[in-house]
């Protein structure tokens, strides 16, 4: 249940503090009075959206806080997001704004304690349900419709839901698993088709010494030049050993300079080493000469071996130029080919094991969509009797309703696509709610729909803004007997319009505008600015209002007709149980300034001329 309202600088709030009560609070006054304003700020307080159009003018910051009486249910939330309870009796949410060059920075609070979007969300819809004029627009939305049926069905459906979102949660874990094997096992497929291409290609092409081209092109030179190889050799064997051209070899003049050397070292023996040189290079140069003769001899040509050799060679720098780009690359790479080959051949977890589990999870998904579809069909059932029966006393006698539940794509919430069919004149087909009803009757099906589901709604107030708008006589009392049946069970705040739907009130609260002279005490500047007050009324000021709404004067007939009002009234309230106090609370009053200049200081003072033909007593 909303305690209480404090709303500062927000919009054309000045100052404002309302203490609500149990059962149902009225708010009354002429049109654009400033009643939205209350409404704003407490859709505000629970993370509504916030605009620059919401600070004061002249102001900087703004906030807005509601305080809520504890339940066990919001307990059981404070405790699981880990949030300090201030008392053991109250709930705070706050917003706090303030005015920046990019629009407005706001931020919302629980007991002190920031909060994110979707923690505001989940906490408001525990707290506060607003019904205004504007959400008959969003009657005929199909997933607004299927939540007010799951919610009208009660715990069974919405547990049997839970176990839905489970199961699709898990089938689309299966689904994503399979389809994420498939992309790999077709990846696998490929790689596979490659790396086997590879492994045939470098096995082909035996590849185990690193230094093979090498060794193969030292080959093929010998090879292609073997004439000319043979040429050279028996010419160095010529110079050095034996020259048959007449020439002297390296050999003969080694022998002619030992020779000489050797008479030397007859008369000086200190020559003896170079003796033994010469006598070295001589042997050095004899076996040369006999090597190079028997590698001259043993050179023979051999086109066929220099062919198999160059194709060889042309085979592995194709090999490099695709593995390497050396030869000890290519053979690294090769080995990697075939223990990549060997992880691929072993790919884990079939595919069949994933479309079987795949197929059991959507099998299971089924069966649950199922069981709900049957529960939702229950509630439809009974939904339908009962908003038939709640829209009789609204002038709707004849109407027809129907809840068409029909198949679709299964999703988190079941395979349903829930539809609101409606006729509101005999004989008539059944049509889409958003394509057939007009304003009038929307705003009373949306109040015939808001009685049926507080019956197992567990939010702690609802809100009614001008739900009566454009109705009168009858209606308006069916109206009236529906908000008051609500408040019984829920604290309900509504503004209205009608004296027939005011009488019912256990709290009335009245919105009035004032222009006022204010005078800063520290500028001494004067502003003429017009203030909006609102009152919580008691007896003598509900009578007067009661004529007021009802008659537009204070008469004496007026006075006397709203006088009779307000004693069937408690008549009526005296054979009901446990009814909310009639006590009203002391008045309350809301200054909002619209000007030029900015808002007053602190310690300024006001002169009030008030621009309403009547105000309400101060209590």
């Amino acid at each position: 249940m909303l305690v209480s309202l404090r709303i500062e600088d927000f919009a054309l709030v000045d100052r404002l503090t309302i203490e609500f009560g149990a059962g149902l609070n009225i708010l009354t006054g002429e049109t654009g009075a400033g009643k939205s304003i209350v409404l704003d700020a407490l859709d505000v307080a629970l993370g509504g959206k916030v605009s620059s159009r919401m600070l004061r003018a002249g102001c900087e910051r703004a906030l807005v806080e509601a305080t809520f009486a504890l339940n066990p249910d919001l307990i059981a939330w404070l405790d699981e997001q880990q949030i300090e309870r201030i008392d053991e009796t109250s709930l705070v949410c706050s917003r706090d704004m303030v005015a920046s060059p990019n629009g407005v920075r706001n931020r919302s609070r629980v007991n002190g304690i920031l909060m994110n979007r979707q923690q505001m969300q989940s906490l408001r819809e525990k707290l506060v349900e607003i019904t205004a004029q504007g959400q008959t627009t969003q009657l005929g939305q199909s997933s607004l419709q299927r939540e007010w049926l799951d919610g009208f069905g009660g715990s069974a459906l919405l547990t049997q839901r839970e176990y839905v979102s489970r199961a699709y949660g898990e089938m689309q874990r299966s689904l994503q698993a399979l389809e994420k094997r498939r992309q790999v096992e077709h990846q696998r497929l490929q790689q596979l088709d490659l790396f086997e291409y590879q492994a045939r290609e470098l096995a082909a092409a035996m590849l185990d010494d690193p230094n093979e081209m090498e060794q193969l092109e030292q080959e093929r030179q010998r090879l292609s030049h073997s004439v000319d190889l043979q040429q050279h050799s028996y010419q160095a064997y010529q110079i050095l050993y034996q020259n048959d051209s007449g020439g002297v070899a390296c050999a003969d003049l080694l022998g002619q300079a030992e020779a000489v050397l050797q008479d030397m070292v007859q008369y000086d023996p200190g020559i003896e080493s170079i003796l033994e040189m010469v006598t070295s290079a001589l042997n050095q140069v004899e076996e040369a000469g006999r090597a190079i003769n028997a590698y001259g001899e043993s050179l023979e040509t051999d086109p066929e071996r220099l062919q198999i050799v160059e194709e060889r060679l042309v085979q592995l720098k194709q090999i490099c130029r695709k593995y390497g780009p050396t030869l000890a690359e290519a053979i690294a790479h090769s080995q990697q080919v075939q223990a990549d080959l060997d992880k691929l051949s072993d790919h884990g977890q079939s595919l069949e094991v994933l479309e079987e589990l795949y197929t059991q999870r959507y099998a299971a998904l089924e069966v649950a969509c199922a069981a709900l579809t049957d529960l939702r069909k229950q509630a439809a059932a009974t939904l339908e009797q009962q908003l038939l029966a709640e829209l009789k006393p609204l002038a709707m006698e004849n109407v027809q309703f129907q809840v068409e539940i029909a198949a679709c794509p299964f999703s988190a919430t079941g395979g349903d696509r829930v539809i609101f069919l409606f006729s509101p004149n005999p004989g008539e087909p059944l049509q889409p709610l958003s394509e057939t009803a007009s304003g009038g009757e929307m705003s009373r099906f949306l109040l015939a729909l808001k009685t049926c589901l507080s019956q197992v709604d567990r939010v702690g107030t609802m809100v009614f803004d001008e739900v009566d708008a454009g109705v009168s006589g009858r209606v308006a009392q069916a109206i009236a007997e529906k908000l008051h049946q609500i408040s019984r069970r829920q604290q309900v705040l509504c503004v209205t319009h009608q004296h027939l739907i005011a009488v019912k009130a256990d709290y009335h609260f009245h919105v009035r505008k004032e222009i006022v002279d204010e005078v800063a005490v520290l500028s001494g500047d004067d502003a003429v600015r017009t203030v909006v007050r609102v009152a919580a009324l008691d007896d003598r000021q509900r009578v007067e209002e009661l004529a007021q709404l009802a008659g537009g004067s204070n008469s004496d007939e007026m006075l006397a007709f709203a006088e009779s009002l307000r004693s069937q009234q408690n008549d009526l309230a005296g054979e009901t149980v446990d009814q909310p106090s009639d006590t009203a609370t002391p008045p309350v009053v809301l200054s909002v300034v619209q000007g030029k200049k900015t808002s007053p200081r602190k310690g300024s003072s006001s002169r009030s001329r008030s621009s309403s033909k009547r105000s309400p007593k101060a209590l």
